[in-house]
C-alpha cells in the first residue's frame, strides 16, 4: 500500500544526483573504496547543536553553530547566549529586542528545545556520532577529504558545520545516497547501552524516519588494546586534528611560579621534563611528515580519524533531545537582565534597586502605623 501517492514528503525523499565533473568521480570512486574497507559502523553516541528556520525557509534548517556539545542543556544555554546577543548587539527594535528576551527568559526557567523569536525558529537538535571501521582499525581521513598543510598551532579552525542546510530532500551523490540508505535502520543496540535508551533510538526509526549525514569531522584518539579513547576535540580538517595532536604533545599544563604560602602542585599537574622532551621530539618528527595520521610516543598510539554524524529528520524538520538524552544541570540566568530598551541592569545594581525599594515599602508601612 502506497501510504504517499504521487511525490514523498521531503523527509523521505533521498534525491541521487551525478555530475559530469572529474573531481566529483574521483570522491565518489574513494568513498565507494573506504566504505568496502571499513564496512561497520562504531557509534560513539549523540551531539547537540541548534539549527534555525526563518521566513519562506520550511522545510530547511540552518545549523548555527558546530554540533558539538555532549548534553542537551548546553545547547539549550548556547542559544541563550546566541539570542541574549542578538538583542544586545543586532536589533534596535523595540518589539523585536522584546521577542527575543522573551524567549531568553522562557530558556532561564524550562529546559525547552524549541522556540521562537522574531519569527524564527530555534531548535536544540540532536545527531548521532559514529565512526567506521575494518579489521578491527577506525577510518583514517580520505585522500579526497578538504585538508591543508599549516602547522600553525594558534590557526582557527575553519567551520563546514555551522551554516550548513539541513535539506533531505537537496541532491546528493550515489555514493553519499546509498550512505544514508543504509544509515536508515541505525539505532542503539549494543547491551552497553540502558533500556530507555535503546527503546527511544528505536521509536525514532518511526518518528524520524529520514537522515541527513552531516559534514565531516575529524578527531584524534589513543588507540588502546581493545577500544580507543578520544584525545582531541573534533575539527573541521585532518591538519586541524593533526596540529590539535601537537598542541596536546608539547603545551602541557605550565608550572606556577613558586609563591609563598602556595601549596604543591599535585603530582599531575608537574611537567616531567625528559617525558616532555620525549614528546617535543616526537611531535617535530610528526610535523615533518606531510599529513601524518598515526603517532607512536612512549607505547601509546594515536590516529587521526574520520568521524561522521548522522541527523535523523521527521515532518517537521531536525529530531530534537529524546528524553533519555540527560543533563548534569538544569536552565538557570546566564546573563544580566535586559529591558526592550536595551538597557542591562547587573546583579549589583539589581540589588541595590530591590534593596531601595524594599526600604522604601517599610518606611511607607512605619507611615501608616
Amino acid at each position: 500500500m502506497n501510504d504517499h501517492p504521487g511525490k514523498s514528503p521531503d523527509h523521505l525523499t533521498i534525491n541521487v544526483t551525478h555530475r559530469d565533473d572529474p573531481v566529483f568521480e574521483v570522491t565518489q570512486a574513494d568513498a565507494f573504496a573506504s566504505v568496502r574497507k571499513y564496512p561497520n559502523i562504531v557509534v560513539r553516541g549523540p551531539l547537540f547543536g541548534l539549527a534555525a528556520q526563518g521566513r519562506g525557509e520550511r522545510p530547511r534548517w540552518r545549523l548555527l553553530g558546530e554540533l558539538d556539545t555532549g548534553f542537551p542543556q548546553m545547547a539549550r544555554d548556547e542559544l541563550n547566549s546566541h539570542l541574549w546577543f542578538k538583542a544586545k548587539d543586532h536589533t534596535e527594535d523595540r518589539d523585536v529586542r522584546r521577542s527575543l528576551l522573551k524567549a531568553v527568559a522562557r530558556l532561564e526557567k524550562d529546559p525547552v528545545n524549541e522556540v521562537t523569536a522574531d519569527g524564527v525558529r530555534y531548535r536544540v537538535v540532536r545527531a548521532d556520532e559514529f565512526a567506521r571501521i575494518g579489521e578491527s582499525r577506525l577510518e583514517p581521513p580520505r585522500a579526497t577529504d578538504p585538508d591543508e598543510d599549516s602547522w600553525d598551532l594558534d590557526a582557527p579552525d575553519p567551520s563546514r558545520t555551522k551554516g550548513f542546510v539541513v535539506d533531505h530532500a537537496a541532491a546528493v551523490g550515489l555514493a553519499e545516497g546509498i550512505d544514508r540508505a543504509g544509515l536508515l535502520q541505525l539505532s542503539y543496540t549494543a547491551a552497553r547501552f540502558p533500556d530507555d535508551v535503546r527503546a527511544d533510538s528505536q521509536r525514532a526509526l518511526t518518528t524520524h524516519p529520514g537522515v541527513v549525514i552531516l559534514p565531516t569531522t575529524f578527531r584524534v584518539v589513543e588507540r588502546k588494546e581493545l577500544s580507543w579513547s578520544m584525545v582531541t576535540g573534533q575539527y573541521a580538517t585532518p591538519q586541524g586534528a593533526r596540529r590539535a595532536l601537537v598542541h596536546h604533545l608539547t603545551r602541557p599544563v605550565p608550572k606556577l611560579p613558586d609563591m609563598p604560602d602556595m601549596p604543591e602542585l599535585p603530582a599531575w599537574m608537574k611537567v616531567d621534563e625528559k617525558e616532555q622532551a620525549i614528546h617535543d621530539r616526537a611531535a617535530k618528527k610528526f610535523m615533518a611528515r606531510r599529513r601524518p595520521n598515526e603517532l607512536m610516543v612512549r607505547g601509546r598510539r594515536y590516529e587521526v580519524v574520520r568521524v561522521e554524524r548522522v541527523m535523523r529528520i521527521g515532518p517537521d524538520g531536525p529530531e530534537k533531545p529524546r528524553p533519555s538524552d540527560t543533563d548534569d544541570y538544569g536552565p538557570s540566568q546566564i546573563h544580566p537582565l535586559m529591558d526592550e530598551e536595551g538597557n542591562i541592569t547587573y546583579s549589583s545594581e539589581a540589588s541595590k534597586s530591590s534593596k531601595s525599594s524594599e526600604d522604601s515599602e517599610d518606611s511607607e508601612d512605619s507611615e501608616d502605623s
